[in-house]
């Protein structure tokens, strides 16, 4: 295996210096002892244990007093995992004998088989892959010139295929139900449903599972394959714990190597089937996400929000993303996981400061908006007669209707090129920005950090404009990608940087202030509670004429949940059930009643809630005292703000 993954030229330097190679199989020590994937304590003892920087013993209780204090607040069995580790990590290592034939070591050479956007392919051969290779270092300037103006093509991530999980999702056709949840949470898009023709079918891999389309639409038409991409897989296994059947499990990456090929040629030549695509649960899934393969932790909540809404508008988004989590998975720059449609329509994504991400949005907004009014005027002024005329007459009907919109656009545009064909100079100057002519959903992504504290007055202020802008917040509740501070976001009892004793007082009522405007779509969501309540949330706040807040409840691995991000989903769940988080979607155009609750009474195990996580529980061990009184009171400000919100429902009857 070292022989094969090897570099030859790692290979010629440790067989030059005469290195010697130490082995040790740390990922399955690590499942042993039950701390899943971390393995760097097993690896850093096994160093002190080789290297001799002292003596072995001193290290392993260094090491050992070093893990007491870091983790005792997260419990003693935390502690006690870390103990074994250690003491697993001094002993579990073999010597490789190194081949003298590795000084003459050569690699083969390599066939550049990328394929696609001409564009799209050199990023990769002349950035991405270097970089990929640790070898981003010897890029020289000119490298980079086609990029000066931080413009990066989309869809990078989809050729790095990094191969990162250990163990990876196998599917088990006969007991599936084709429900498509396991897609519906999958954060990073690697595990998807394809409805496929006879012939599509025919000409899949050997590897491929296909079964008929059991009920609904398509049976009797297509055929139906879940497809698993092992490479671009996590791990997390968030698939697997939101199964209702138990048709997923984990197996060994290696196990399914073969259905990286399956997932490939299902992407690559099954075609889209519109007849099955729609706004439920299921038929969502087989639209193709346009954010795949991110750089997010495994298990992230953020990504299965942001690539459900690719799913939905992704061919016609903008995105202005405020600094945070969401910009580090969302636009590292060659790897861009935002991806394109087969006509070659994307999110057009931008990343602006964390303070004034809002703003930024809004003038992405008003700007494309001022380009699109003139465009509609000039539209407008145009006086064609018969089926020329229908076709003008429905672009300016469907103009606020983003779905109506976009066939009315294609044409639109038909008919100007034919017109252009024939000399018009206003066809001609108005295809010249035909990318404009299409209504556009605009999206401002940000985390609670930027919402709730350091962006909220440029939240406030786009809100208050009145314009067609949507914002979504991910809402861990902790500053997430700068270590874990509190926030305005975090609640009651929460432990956090600046917030070592628990934080005092309440979260902030983010959703309440904004509906206090009269004019604002509001929701509150969580995915894994109710899939069918986020889908409504997310296309009613689209299809609103005028601003939206959508504010998901996204588990974090700041959260340090029992069992680890495998039951973020499984979490949500339980933070909706017990009233830690109330699901409602407050619409100003709605007919009758303008706030629906979707969630219920709190139905109990509120403590038990709060103690599955260590941001929690931790307290109990630092100021056990304080812990219960501060939890006492959570969970009584979380009654009154249920019951509170049953008043603003009564209010707000038609």
């Amino acid at each position: 295996e070292l022989d094969k993954h090897m570099p030859a030229v790692a290979k010629r330097y440790i067989a030059e210096n005469n290195i010697q190679v130490y082995t040790i199989n740390a990922i399955d020590l690590a499942r042993e002892i039950g701390m899943g994937k971390r393995t760097n304590t097993i690896l850093q003892s096994a160093f002190f244990a080789l290297a001799k920087v002292m003596p072995e013993a001193e290290a392993i209780q260094y090491m050992k007093d070093a893990a007491t204090h870091s983790y005792l607040k997260k419990g003693q069995d935390i502690v006690d995992m870390n103990h074994k580790a250690i003491d697993a990590g001094a002993t579990a290592f073999k010597k490789f004998d190194v081949p003298a034939s590795w000084k003459d070591a050569v690699d083969a050479p390599k066939e550049n088989k990328h394929t696609g956007p001409v564009k799209l392919v050199d990023l990769v051969n002349n950035v991405l892959d270097p970089v990929d290779r640790m070898d981003g270092d010897s890029l020289p300037v000119s490298a980079f010139e086609p990029y000066v103006d931080g413009t990066f093509e989309l869809g990078a991530a989809a050729y790095e295929k990094r191969g990162v999980a250990v163990s990876v999702p196998t599917w088990d056709s006969s007991k599936c139900i084709q429900c498509n949840q396991c897609s519906y949470v999958c954060p990073h898009a690697t595990i998807r449903p394809f409805a496929l023709t006879e012939d599509e079918a025919a000409k899949a891999p050997e590897a491929a599972k296909i079964v008929d389309v059991k009920a609904g639409k398509g049976k009797g038409q297509y055929k139906f394959s879940i497809a698993i991409s092992p490479l671009d897989c996590m791990g997390c296994s968030v698939c697997v714990k939101t199964c209702p059947v138990d048709a997923l499990s984990m197996v060994g990456q290696e196990q399914e190597a073969a259905q990286q090929d399956v997932f490939n040629y299902m992407v690559a030549n099954v075609s889209a089937k519109e007849d099955m695509a729609d706004l439920s649960v299921k038929g969502s899934q087989f639209k193709k996400p346009l954010l795949e393969f991110s750089g997010s932790c495994a298990g992230c909540a953020e990504t299965a929000y942001a690539r459900l809404i690719t799913q939905l508008f992704g061919d016609r988004m903008y995105i202005s993303n405020a600094t945070g989590c969401s910009s580090i998975w969302g636009g590292p720059a060659a790897t861009s996981p935002y991806a394109t449609t087969a006509e070659g329509k994307g999110p057009a994504w931008a990343n602006s400061l964390f303070e004034d991400n809002a703003e930024h949005g809004l003038g992405m907004y008003l700007g494309q908006k001022a380009i699109r009014d003139r465009l509609i005027a000039k539209v407008a002024a145009m006086q064609p007669e018969g089926e020329d005329k229908a076709i003008i007459d429905k672009y300016l009907e469907t103009k606020d209707d983003g779905q109506a919109n976009a066939e009315a656009t294609k044409a639109l545009v038909a008919l100007l090129e034919k017109w252009a064909a024939g000399g018009c100079e206003d066809s001609k100057a108005i295809l010249a920005e035909k990318d404009y002519l299409a209504k556009k959903s605009v999206w401002i992504f940000g985390g609670d950090g930027w919402a709730y504290d350091i962006g909220y007055g440029g939240v406030d202020h786009v809100l208050a404009s009145g314009e067609d802008v949507n914002i979504f917040v991910f809402d861990t509740e902790v500053y997430s990608n700068t270590g874990g501070q509190a926030s305005k976001a975090s609640n009651i009892g929460q432990v956090a940087q600046f917030a070592a004793a628990g934080k005092v007082m309440p979260k902030k009522s983010l959703a309440e202030i904004a509906m206090t405007y009269g004019y604002v779509y509001v929701a509150q969501i969580a995915m894994g509670a109710n899939p069918n309540q986020t889908l409504k949330a997310i296309a009613e706040a689209e299809a609103y004429h005028g601003p939206s807040l959508i504010i998901g409840y996204a588990p974090c691995e700041m959260h340090s949940i029992k069992g680890g991000m495998a039951n973020c989903q499984v979490e949500m769940k339980k933070a909706v059930e017990c009233g830690y988080w109330n699901l409602f979607r407050f619409n100003p155009a709605a007919e009758g009643a303008k706030l629906t609750v979707d969630s219920k009474a709190p139905a109990g195990g509120y403590q038990e809630f709060l103690l599955n996580e260590a941001r929690y529980s931790s307290l109990t061990r630092s100021f056990p005292d304080r812990a219960k009184e501060l939890f006492a009171l959570n969970e009584e400000t979380a009654k009154q703000r249920y019951e509170k919100l049953l008043r603003l429902q009564k209010m707000y009857e038609g």
